[in-house]
Order: C-alpha cells, then sequence, then structure tokens
C-alpha cells in the first residue's frame, strides 16, 4: 500500500514551530530539531505550510519565488538538511505548492504589468473595463471586488484573493509549462509529495461570465480543471512514489470526489465539508457514508479537523471533544492529518490587538508551539513574533510527554495502536448503529471505534475489549462516558 494511506500526515507552520536562529520567528533548522516529536506521532510525512520567498502579505501564500528559500526561514542548503534528516527518520516531506497566484512582487508579474505588450502579459488575468469586468468577489485582505485597476497601463488584474496576489492564467499553456517546471525542481530536490493550494481557482470560465442568475460559481472548479490535474499528475508520476494533495475548499462533496476519480487526479483530496461541521454524530456518519457512497475505490479519504485557517478543536467543541476527535481521525479508513499543536489540544491564543498581524483573523491558531515553559515557551530564546496560548506553562510539549494523562500521551497512544493493528490502516469500513448521540464504525470485522456526541452518559451496545479511550479516567465502566471516544477489539 502507498506510504500515504499508512500512517499520519503532520502540519507544520514554519513561523511558529521552533526558531532556532533567536529572531522570534520558526525556521528550517528548528523543524529538523523536532523530528523526533513527529516522529513519535506516527507521522509518515510532514507538509510544510509555504517557506519560500515572500512580502509576507499572506504570511508566505504570496510567493516572490517558487523555488527558493525565504531567508526568514534558512536557506536551500537548510531545506536539503531537513529532507535528509525527515528521509533517516522514516518521514516524507510534504510542501506547498501554490499554483493559482504569485505574489505581486514576482518578476512573471513585474513584467506582466510592465506593459500591455510584455511576452508574460498573458501569463495573469487582464481586461478593460470602466469598472472590475464583473461581479467576481476576492478572499481574505479587504474582501471585494476581485479586480484591481492597474493605472499605468490602465487594465484590471484578477486577485481571488488579496490584491497582492494576481491570479496566474492557467488558460496560457506558458504558465502550464512553467508550474510543471516548479514541481520539478522540488521533486529533484527529494520532495515527497505536494499540497495543492486552492487548486479548485485554477480552472476558471475564460469568459469571465458574472455569478448572478448563474447554476454554478464562474471563478473555479470549472471543468477544465479535471485535465489540468492530470497535466500535474502525469509530471508527478515521472517520479517514484510520490503524492499529491489538494485543497478543494468546495462545500459539495459530490464535486471534491470528482478530483479523485479514475485514479489520474489527485491522490487525496482535503473534505471542507467534514471540517466544517457541528459536533453532532448524525451530521458526521452523513459526512462519512456520502464519501464511501459516492467515491469509487480508487479514492482514498483524507480527514482534518485543524489547519492554519480553521479554528482549534479544543475552542470550537472544548477539550473534551477535541479528544474524542484524535480517536476518530486515527481511526477513520483514510488518512488523518494533524496541525501542529493538535497533539497538545491547544486552545486558539487570545492575541491583544496590538500584537494582531492577521486581519482576516487568524492569528489564534498560529501561535507558536508550546515546547516549554517560560517566556519563549521553548519556541524562541527572543519574543514570540505572535504570543502563545494562554496556558502554555501546562499544554507544552514536555509537562505533556511525562502526564499518561495529557493530549499528547492519547496521540502517542493513538499512533502505537494504529501501526500495531493492520485493521486500523487497510480494514475496510461500516457505519453502525449504537444508539443515541453515538457514532459507531467497525474496521475489518475485529474493530470498533465508538464516538458519544453528547454531554452526558450513554450505553454502548456492541461488546468488546475497550483498547483505547479517550477519556483518562475510563475505569471500567460500561457504556460511553460525555464526549468519549473508544476503540475496541469485537467479542469473536
Amino acid at each position: 500500500m502507498s506510504w500515504w494511506r499508512n500512517g499520519v500526515i503532520y502540519q507544520i507552520y514554519p513561523r511558529s514551530f521552533a526558531d532556532s536562529d533567536g529572531d522570534g520567528v520558526g525556521d528550517l533548522r528548528g523543524i529538523a530539531a523536532h523530528i523526533d516529536h513527529v516522529a513519535a506521532l506516527g507521522a509518515d510525512a510532514i507538509w510544510l505550510s509555504p517557506f519560500f520567498p515572500s512580502p509576507m502579505a499572506d504570511f508566505g501564500y504570496d510567493v516572490s519565488d517558487y523555488c527558493d528559500v525565504d531567508p526568514l526561514f534558512g536557506t536551500l542548503a537548510d531545506f536539503d538538511d531537513l529532507v535528509r534528516e525527515c528521509h533517516a527518520a522514516g518521514i516524507r516531506i510534504v510542501i506547498d505548492w501554490v499554483p493559482n497566484h504569485t505574489s505581486d512582487r514576482h518578476p512573471w508579474f513585474a513584467a506582466s504589468r510592465s506593459d500591455r505588450g510584455d511576452p508574460k502579459r498573458d501569463w495573469y488575468v487582464w481586461r478593460d473595463g470602466d469598472g472590475p469586468p464583473n461581479d467576481w468577489t476576492s478572499q481574505f485582505g479587504a474582501v471585494g471586488p476581485a479586480w484591481t485597476f492597474d493605472e499605468p497601463t490602465g487594465q484590471w488584474y484578477l486577485h481571488s484573493f488579496m490584491a497582492e496576489q494576481p491570479d496566474l492564467n492557467w488558460d496560457n499553456p506558458e504558465v502550464e509549462a512553467a508550474m510543471h517546471d516548479v514541481i520539478r525542481f522540488w521533486m529533484d530536490r527529494g520532495v515527497d509529495g505536494l499540497r495543492l493550494d486552492a487548486i479548485h481557482k485554477i480552472a476558471k470560465d475564460p469568459l469571465l461570465r458574472d455569478h448572478a442568475g448563474a447554476a454554478r460559481r464562474h471563478d473555479e472548479d470549472w471543468e477544465t480543471i479535471h485535465e489540468r490535474l492530470r497535466g500535474i499528475r502525469r509530471v508527478v508520476d515521472e517520479y517514484e512514489d510520490r503524492m499529491i494533495v489538494g485543497e478543494v475548499a468546495l462545500q459539495d462533496l459530490h464535486r471534491i470526489v470528482l478530483y479523485l476519480e479514475s485514479g489520474d487526479q489527485l491522490h487525496l483530496a482535503h473534505n471542507f465539508v467534514f471540517v466544517d461541521l457541528p459536533w453532532d454524530a448524525e451530521a458526521f456518519r452523513t459526512s462519512i457514508d456520502d464519501f464511501e457512497a459516492l467515491a469509487d475505490r480508487t479514492a482514498w479519504p483524507a480527514w482534518f479537523l485543524e489547519n492554519h485557517d480553521k479554528p482549534r478543536l479544543a475552542s470550537r467543541f472544548g477539550p473534551g471533544p477535541a479528544r474524542a476527535a484524535a480517536v476518530m481521525l486515527y481511526a477513520l479508513r483514510g488518512t488523518p492529518f494533524i496541525y501542529q499543536g493538535q497533539e497538545l489540544g491547544l486552545p486558539d491564543a487570545e492575541i491583544p490587538p496590538d500584537r494582531v498581524v492577521d486581519v482576516d483573523g487568524r492569528d489564534p491558531v498560529r501561535a507558536p508551539m508550546p515546547w516549554s515553559g517560560g517566556p519563549g515557551v521553548g519556541f524562541t530564546d527572543a519574543e514570540p513574533w505572535l504570543p502563545p496560548v494562554a496556558d502554555a506553562a501546562t499544554l507544552n510539549v514536555r509537562a505533556q510527554a511525562g502526564d499518561p494523562r495529557s493530549a499528547l500521551s492519547l496521540f502517542r497512544r493513538l499512533a502505537d495502536l494504529r501501526r500495531a493493528t493492520p485493521a486500523l490502516v487497510h480494514g475496510d469500513q461500516r457505519t453502525v448503529e449504537a444508539g443515541p448521540d453515538v457514532l459507531a464504525w467497525i474496521r475489518g470485522e475485529e474493530i470498533l471505534a465508538a464516538v458519544n456526541f453528547a454531554a452526558e452518559p450513554r450505553p454502548l451496545e456492541l461488546r468488546g475489549e475497550v483498547v483505547l479511550s479517550s477519556d483518562p479516567d475510563r475505569g471500567d465502566r460500561d457504556g460511553l462516558g460525555p464526549d468519549e471516544a473508544v476503540i475496541m477489539r469485537l467479542d469473536a
């Protein structure tokens, strides 16, 4: 079975993981110093959020050079060292690739906006108009029209996100070829996979028609997406045993599954229906069953409930549900994605108004990783770029590593159990009825996982030996405690 189906993929936000040079910002050497922590979580791979040269208008998702490392994070030599150290530990490297847009400081865009006759003019989307060329809107930053007027050349350019992030024109074959070369650059350096940022955005209606009155959006998920994905996949398949996972930020599970079909597009797609569910057993059961019903057997699920853009589970639902969700992620058929700090049960950090750096409100989930107590929480010897969570003195790695009741100990036990239990990795899956407020599913024929979504105890009608519980105070009781999740070996 392919490596990306076997274990866990652990997301690292480099700015906030570990600072090795005392500037208050995380870096590649800091990541290399903590590979043992990642390995103990049973991770088969780390996914690195962008570390490329960038003006940091969107903290690295505005790329000014796809083929280098921003000095804030280190050098290409540091990256190569990190790849070697991870591979020596049996851990793969997945990097963020941002194909929809560049920074407005990228040399490609500088050339494109220099003159209407420049050879790179058509590498971006330019249009005439007395006002914005259509009714498309942007995301992030000052949300409004997805168009900015460029005075020197007298045209509007398209940006699906911030004005500092102009969209590349994927209808231009030269753009597609250049981006394929970016893939090869990193694959040649030993990268094992790519996370495709906002991949649904690279295929738009070439006629740029308005959304108003249309049955579907015109600025994303256009039918050309599937052939473009096949082109990307052909490049990736030039290399042995590589993987691509897509950020398909759609709320239509059927359309997400289309990105996985036939085995020649994405290997994995982040499920944005799943991540936004309320803490409700029926909602999760429906989402899980719908994926199984819609997907063909070539499609492999990818489950996540936290990332660098989404609120922490402990703040969203509470500490108990956050622990239960960990059991769910490790026990479902598919590949779990864990975001740094999730294994500590971190809540969102409280960011004072004078420390806010992201106008879109994502600072609380990007607070520094607390490795120990003290002012810099083991993350840095300087003032960290964002303040850590309020309870870092008790929620840090050092404190939790020696506490068998901690969230970190739960995650490590889950990793050990998953590695030792083939049914949790390879076994088929079916949900089963287990009473009100309880989501339960069987892996293979031997393992039962169950989650109580209620804040009160619930009976569990199926019988077996509990081998792991999210509740450190479970003892030998029958049934499920409030917000408890268990993994059981079923009675023969």
